[in-house]
């Protein structure tokens, strides 16, 4: 007999023991006291007689069940844990190749985002067993002539993923149809994951105080193209305001252990797109809210940043007729620390928070996957985001 049967067998036979007794059994309601439980050497008031029925009731249901337990024990139904080695109940997802080399594992989906049931794999030949796979769009190139004639198993889905703007992403002929979903940080993309997130306060995050500041306004850049905006934009601003400069174009590199705190000693930070475009905003503009500095954003207009952070948080280069007249300005708030302070009111309810890259996306994908099983196909993902 099975553990399961012998455990509905056992049920029935104590409801009907119990039944016998209730039929044939009267209680003595002075022979046990409201406050204890079926302790029949102790007496009760009369008044007491129905909590003392119900004590003697649930001691001889417990009484009968411990007895029975050790007459034969119960076999308990069987509850399947989550187990990490049994992929075959996971949710797999193929990466294609790791974006920019960076390796994950899919245990790291429950820890950090609360996603459970999910298997990364950079194995090829588990193709066909793929819920999913995920195409890093600068590595497609190569492969793409191959991916145009590789049938496609008809529930699984490709997934196109790419983190970088269209001017710094290769356009590639045949892309269109060639994807059921895109992940990226538009947020019209089927997964959307941001370069960072304005997040609620936790009670630790509520107590944020203002870094000690011994700069006004600084900038950090490596990648220098005098036909940018930032940079024709920058030679006119640090002709009326002094910038501390780093980074790799001015000879002045900033280790990864000197990153944060240099950044956090700033007053203001350039954070400045290297190109323009809708939801586009990177680690240049969450990095200095999550550290307590207030960024100065050249990127899509003001009314989009405000989509994603507090309109208080930061100063929007456009909301200014020059760089000299955002000079002044600057200037300003440096001699005014109360109007200063203002820009972090934000920090009192909300925190910032960035992206893990790759793990993040996979992730994301998913749990997408697991819970739309549809049928979808990106048809003009060329037009979508270059345009």
């Amino acid at each position: 007999m099975g553990g399961f049967q012998h455990f509905l067998l056992l049920q029935v036979l104590l409801l009907g023991v119990t039944g016998v007794f209730y039929t044939y059994y009267k209680p003595n309601a002075n022979s046990i006291p409201c406050q204890e439980v079926a302790v029949s050497k102790y007496k009760c008031p009369d008044k007491c007689s129905d909590k003392c029925h119900n004590a003697l009731k649930g001691n001889f249901i417990t009484r009968l069940t411990t007895t029975l337990k050790q007459l034969t024990p119960i076999t308990k139904p069987v509850v399947l844990e989550e187990n990490k080695e049994n992929h075959d109940l996971d949710t797999v997802i193929l990466i294609w190749s790791w974006p920019f080399g960076y390796k994950f594992k899919g245990e790291s989906c429950s820890p950090l985002f609360g996603i459970k049931g999910c298997h990364f794999t950079d194995d090829r030949s588990q193709y066909d067993k793929a819920h999913g796979v995920m195409f890093h769009h600068r590595d497609i190139g190569g492969d793409l002539p191959n991916l145009l004639n590789t049938p496609r198993p008809p529930h699984q889905k490709w997934v196109w993923m790419n983190m970088e703007s269209p001017d710094n992403s290769q356009r590639w002929t045949g892309l269109d149809g060639l994807f059921n979903l895109t992940a990226n940080y538009r947020r019209d993309s089927d997964v959307w994951v941001p370069y960072g997130r304005i997040t609620e306060a936790s009670e630790k995050d509520k107590t944020f105080n203002i870094p000690p500041k011994d700069k006004l306004v600084c900038w950090i850049v490596s990648n220098w193209n005098p036909n940018f905006r930032r940079v024709k934009y920058f030679n006119e601003l640090n002709k009326h305001i002094k910038i501390e400069v780093y980074g790799r174009h001015f000879n002045r590199s900033i280790s990864n252990d000197d990153y944060i705190s240099t950044l956090s000693s700033c007053k203001f930070y350039l954070s400045f797109e290297n190109s323009i475009h809708k939801d586009y905003f990177t680690e240049k503009l969450f990095n200095p809210l999550k550290v307590g500095t207030v960024p100065v954003v050249l990127g899509p207009p003001r009314e989009n940043y405000e989509d994603f952070i507090p309109a208080d948080s930061f100063i929007h280069v456009d909301d200014f007729k020059s760089p000299q007249e955002l000079a002044k300005h600057l200037t300003f708030l440096d001699q005014n620390q109360e109007v200063y302070e203002q820009f972090f009111t934000w920090r009192q309810h909300f925190t910032a928070a960035r992206t893990i890259f790759g793990v993040e996306h996979a992730c994301r994908i998913c749990d997408y996957v697991k819970q739309y099983k549809g049928y979808r196909v990106f048809k003009n993902l060329n037009t979508w985001y270059w345009g």
